[in-house]
C-alpha cells in the first residue's frame, strides 16, 4: 500500500474510532443513567430492544469494522519504517482491539445475552437489572475510554506522519 493510501485509512480510522467512543460515552452518561431511574421493567424492555436493535444498525458495522481493521494498523506500523508514528499507531489499534473488540465480547456481550433470556417484567430481572446496570457502564466506559483514546493516539501519528 502507497504511504497516501496508509495516511487516509489512518485518518480515516481516527474518526471512526471517534464514532465509537462517542456512541459508548451517550450510552454511559445518559443512557444508562436514564434507564436506571426507569421502572425496571420498562428499563429492562428498552435494553432488550437495543440490543436487537444494534445488530442493524451503522454502529455495529463500524465497531466490527475498526475491529477488523485494528490488527492490520498495528500490522502495518510493525512492518514499516514510519519513525515516531509507529508507536502510535501500534497503540491506537491495540488499545481500540483489546480495549473494545474484546471487552465488547468478554463483558458486554454476556451480560446483554443474559438480560435477553429473561422475561422483562420478572422479579429474576428485576434483581439481575441491580447487578446489570453498574457492571454494564462501567465495562462500557471502559470501551469509550479505549476508542477515545485510540483515536486520540491515531490522530497524534496522523499529525507526525503528515510532517515532511
Amino acid at each position: 500500500m502507497s504511504p497516501e493510501f496508509n495516511l487516509v485509512l489512518i485518518q480515516v480510522s481516527v474518526v471512526v474510532y471517534a464514532l465509537v467512543a462517542g456512541v459508548f460515552l451517550a450510552f454511559s452518561d445518559f443512557v444508562m443513567t436514564s434507564l436506571a431511574k426507569a421502572e425496571p421493567a420498562g428499563a429492562i424492555q428498552s435494553m432488550q430492544i437495543i440490543n436487537r436493535e444494534v445488530f442493524q444498525t451503522i454502529f455495529m458495522v463500524l465497531l466490527l469494522g475498526m475491529s477488523a481493521v485494528s490488527p492490520m494498523i498495528v500490522l502495518y506500523a510493525i512492518g514499516t519504517d514510519i519513525g515516531g508514528a509507529q508507536n502510535w499507531i501500534m497503540a491506537a489499534g491495540a488499545l481500540y482491539f483489546a480495549g473494545t473488540f474484546i471487552v465488547t465480547l468478554v463483558f458486554n456481550v454476556p451480560m446483554n445475552n443474559r438480560l435477553d433470556r429473561m422475561q422483562f417484567d420478572s422479579n429474576e430481572a428485576a434483581a439481575y437489572w441491580l447487578h446489570y446496570v453498574p457492571n454494564w457502564r462501567f465495562w462500557n466506559w471502559v470501551r469509550a475510554i479505549a476508542a477515545a483514546l485510540a483515536s486520540l493516539c491515531l490522530l497524534i501519528a496522523t499529525v507526525i506522519l503528515a510532517q515532511p
